[in-house]
């Protein structure tokens, strides 16, 4: 059967500079990534999607003028200010098989997850884990909370909010690590962020404020 199935391996290594404190957490880029297909302006690097937001959102809450472009310049825009703000991205999926060749997280099978407790002993000043995805199936948070369960049962994550974005914590050797589950940077998380009562509040008092403005006010507070 595995002959029917694509193997949907991540394309990118963990990108995590010396200076990291935050980590920010996802599950796979788009199949056309590991295939090597771009599109003109997709990047070749992690959150690098046309159809992604991470990258816009980041430009706007850090004025960067980024490049969204198939260059090796836009690639290295975005090391640069990842290094310079001390994030990493690490995402907690290795590879999956799927059915169908498309970016749905409900569509990987026979999910490999990444060592995320070894990751993070072998990076010591991260203090912040940013889930790209609420607590939905097969979400960053929901499969970090799988790999924890299976390999490591003694680390529990006590909630600090169940308000989005979700907020936990756990301890690691003594240390403080934060979870923050914020809303996820595609557009099929738009139906989410429409039912959210700060989205609608805010969009009844200026009728212009859209999802991609949520998303950034949001962001800010933990980037």
């Amino acid at each position: 059967m595995d002959l029917e199935l694509f193997h949907h391996k991540h394309p990118y290594p963990p990108f995590i500079p010396e200076t990291a404190t935050k980590l920010v957490v996802g599950t796979l880029p788009p199949p056309r990534f590991t295939q090597g297909k771009f599109k003109e302006d997709d990047v070749d690097f992690c959150y690098g999607s046309r159809d992604g937001q991470l990258w816009i959102i980041l430009n706007r809450i850090f004025d960067l003028d980024l490049k969204f472009e198939n260059t090796q310049e836009a690639i290295q825009e975005r090391k640069d200010f990842l290094i310079n703000r001390g994030i990493g991205i690490c995402d907690v999926v290795e590879s999956s098989r799927r059915e169908k060749i498309d970016a749905s997280d409900l569509g990987m099978q026979k999910v490999e997850l990444r060592d995320m407790i070894k990751i993070l002993r072998d990076n010591p000043k991260i203090e912040t884990l940013l889930f790209t995805g609420g607590n939905s199936k097969n979400g960053p948070e929901f499969f970090f909370r799988r790999y924890l369960k299976e390999n490591h049962p003694d680390i529990k994550m006590k909630v600090i909010t169940n308000k989005s974005p979700r907020i936990h914590q756990f301890i690691l050797d003594g240390r403080l690590i934060k979870t923050v589950s914020l809303i996820a940077p595609s557009g099929a998380a738009n139906i989410a962020v429409g039912s959210n009562p700060l989205y609608k509040e805010l969009k009844k008092k200026n009728p212009e404020f859209n999802t991609l403005d949520f998303r950034v006010l949001q962001y800010k507070e933990f980037f």
